[in-house]
């Protein structure tokens, strides 16, 4: 999709994001949304081009770094639960307690025995978010083979990208199939009528965009509100009128460069 036809068409989807966080904050609902998937596959660009043009106040952006020594000795979900929205709220988990389903397991970060446990709990823990009240919705990006390996490969000849590179990055591309094992367990455990997964095909990273923030907003239960216009800004007050620019004189400016 060229960058023009991109444009117009996340601008409609902004507008309905905009909607959406009107309706969220009237009627008090309680939003998660879950956003997995293989490296590379474009997490953080479908979650910037959802909320660059919304209010930090009712999106709220969760990425946990790993966990301290206090927390490695809590509940495996209670760092999670700490994070889950109040009304009026969207919390957007870039990775969540999915963690244990993929990079753990396959990295050796947990052990066999806390994943199997993980993958027995998790439905559970979805069921009773729901049953609670709170609109939840998981997202899987998927890419191929082919495009991460591009990616990873652009990643490492740019130095805006540079940053985004970890030997994570290289071992998951060298255990490929292993993580592909780990998805497919993850999806047939956790896969369920309460809390289904949506996969998007994120290969073409500007399409997943709006495919997927137009899914969630046929998702997300909304109704229409009516916006008021704007009415006219008021005339500006005159009366302790003075000469405010001249008072900077002095002070230190950033230098025009540009």
């Amino acid at each position: 999709m060229d960058r023009q036809t991109y444009a117009a068409e996340l601008r409609k989807l902004q507008e309905g994001v905009a909607r959406m966080q009107r309706w969220v904050q009237h009627a008090g609902l309680r939003v998660v949304i879950v956003f997995e998937g293989r490296d590379t596959a474009g997490k953080g660009g479908v979650i910037k081009a959802l909320t660059e043009r919304s209010s930090a106040r009712v999106f709220r952006v969760v990425a946990l770094p790993k966990p301290d020594d206090r927390e490695r000795t809590q509940l495996y979900l209670q760092r999670y639960v700490a994070q889950l929205p109040a009304a009026g709220e969207i919390v957007l988990f870039d990775r969540s307690w999915y963690n244990r389903a993929g990079v753990e397991p396959v990295m050796g970060f947990c052990t066999e025995e806390e994943h199997t446990e993980f993958l027995r709990v998790v439905p559970r823990f979805e069921e009773h978010l729901v049953r609670s009240g709170i609109v939840l919705i998981k997202y899987w990006l998927e890419v191929t083979h082919q495009q991460q390996l591009k990616r990873l490969r652009d990643r490492t000849k740019d130095p805006v990208k540079q940053w985004k590179l970890s030997d994570l990055d290289f071992e998951g591309h060298r255990r490929w199939f292993a993580y592909s094992r780990a998805r497919d367990r993850m999806f047939a455990a956790t896969d369920t009528k309460v809390a289904p997964w949506s996969i998007v095909s994120a290969n073409d990273q500007r399409v997943a965009r709006l495919n997927c923030i137009s899914h969630l907003l046929q998702t997300v239960p909304c109704e229409h509100m009516e916006v008021p216009p704007a009415g006219p800004l008021p005339l500006r007050d005159k009366s302790d009128a003075y000469d405010d620019r001249a008072s900077l004189k002095g002070r230190h400016f950033v230098p025009d460069e540009y």
